[in-house]
């Protein structure tokens, strides 16, 4: 495999089998339709969570979805899974002796969040300063739309059939973490066998650098739930002698970082700085700008940025239950409550971290305060095969699509189905990639994506399915 490097040399396209510029042309006619076909689907508001949307805005895009590759030659369906949600399921075998390629995206998104905080409106693809804004149009219907063009270029350069058997499997309910995918995959097994999976769910370290991601940490989900009264009191009258539900979950919250900013869990030894990064490093100034980090502001922890976001174990607090500081009364509280959620690194067992967390939080309570915590499902880390004719073949395809050597990356995010597929079908290389490079601020609003990712990545992708079924 190519060994990663802070700066990546440029390339000019030296596997040459005299495709590369042919398949570029036939990417870049091709780019217009893509961008009509991603403000489409970006105008769906697939969100997968009937309290803030209609169950119907993701059926319509399920329909649109299967409808878009069917006419390119896939035999496509929609399923229903165990969460309730569609999946687009699709196949088109290959000649005879050709391996099998499993395409895999999904179509659902994140709620948009504070619409005001978007400049423009969400579901509006919208163009401002070469970059394509709206929910969804990184994460993950731009990659939606890459795997079409893909397609629709192999078939625009070599007639109807494609080098490769493609499988096809563009989920809807991926955003809101219920497993239905991840079910129906175990109640049927050997329906999604091939021989290689591209997984596009993830993205590139920096705008034009082609990223390949060989790990994803594993997450567990806890709420920690604090109950020291039976109800509120006075804090003039009480106050200093009454214990405080409020204080001692800031005190117990306290206690999972140290003076650094590293993450502390009793028993866990990785999770005070010896995780270390071997794969490209993330430039400190890069991801200042990149998280949005304001002046002055320190970034917590120690070891590089690349340590810290994919080799280490991270508490991070998602919500407190608390009163709300506008209309808070004097009183010390007698409950309160917080959502955590756990990061696992590979080399890491997420149920054997969620237990020692759990054991964490209930052994630094003070005062002898009732602590009760809830579990979420655990996922567990997913680390990627770097070697092997699958890897090779589309890290060389990579390189010559952007010009410029491959790199390997972690991510900080979870993708279940990875493990999932693992294990049914241990045979199979698995590897992830993606439109989703930092500037896309996917799940925040003014999500975007650089429609040369869009047409840099089809042109990879289409160069690795031609080139793997050659041989």
């Amino acid at each position: 495999m190519n060994q990663p490097s802070d700066q990546p040399e440029d390339r000019t396209g030296t596997h040459g089998d005299g495709h590369v510029e042919e398949v570029r042309a036939a990417v870049r006619d091709l780019v217009p339709r893509a961008l009509d076909d991603l403000r489409t689907l970006v105008a769906i508001p697939s969100v997968a969570d009937e309290r803030l949307f209609p169950r119907a805005e993701c059926e319509r895009a399920a329909r649109w979805v299967a409808d878009a590759f069917r006419a390119e030659g896939i035999d496509t369906r929609l399923e229903v899974t165990p969460d309730g949600s569609q999946v687009v399921l699709g196949h088109r075998p290959g000649p005879d002796g050709a391996p099998t390629v499993l395409l895999y995206a999904h179509y659902d998104v994140q709620p948009p969040l504070d619409d005001a905080a978007w400049t423009t409106p969400p579901f509006e693809l919208t163009e401002r300063d070469g970059r394509l804004y709206g929910r969804g149009a990184a994460d993950c219907k731009g990659n939606v739309v890459t795997h079409l063009t893909a397609l629709r270029a192999l078939r625009a350069l070599g007639g109807e059939d494609y080098p490769v058997g493609v499988r096809l499997v563009v989920e809807g309910s991926e955003e809101q973490g219920t497993g239905g995918l991840d079910r129906w995959v175990e109640a049927n097994p050997g329906a999604l066998a091939a021989d290689a999976m591209l997984i596009q769910d993830t993205g590139n370290a920096e705008l034009g650098l082609p990223t390949l991601t060989v790990t994803l940490r594993g997450a567990a989900n806890v709420v920690v739930h604090v109950e020291a009264l039976e109800g509120e009191i006075h804090s003039g009258m009480f106050g200093g002698a009454a214990p405080d539900a409020l204080a001692a979950l800031v005190a117990i919250l306290a206690s999972l970082r140290d003076e650094n900013g590293d993450t502390t869990i009793d028993g866990v030894p990785a999770a005070v700085g010896h995780g270390t990064w071997d794969g490209v490093a993330y430039d400190e100034d890069q991801f200042r700008h990149d998280a949005g980090v304001l002046d002055g502001v320190r970034f917590v922890g120690t070891g590089s940025v690349a340590d810290r976001l994919w080799a280490r174990p991270v508490v991070t607090i998602l919500g407190i239950d608390a009163p709300s500081v506008v209309g808070s009364a004097a009183a010390i509280q007698p409950r309160a409550a917080a959502r955590l959620n756990l990061r696992v690194p590979p080399g890491s067992d997420a149920q054997d971290l969620q237990d020692k967390l759990v054991a964490h939080l209930e052994a630094h309570a003070p005062w002898g305060v009732r602590v009760r915590v809830e579990r979420d499902a655990v996922g567990q880390p997913f680390a990627a095969r770097t070697s092997g004719h699958v890897f090779d073949t589309l890290t060389a395809a990579l390189a010559d699509a952007y010009g410029r050597e491959t790199v390997t990356a972690g991510q900080g995010g979870s993708i279940p189905l990875c493990n999932v597929l693992a294990g049914q079908y241990p045979g199979a290389e698995i590897v992830l990639l993606g439109v989703e490079e930092p500037a896309c601020l996917i799940h925040a609003p003014n999500e975007s994506v650089a429609p040369s990712e869009i047409e840099n990545l089809a042109v990879g992708e289409a160069l690795f399915l031609a080139r793997l079924g050659e041989g």
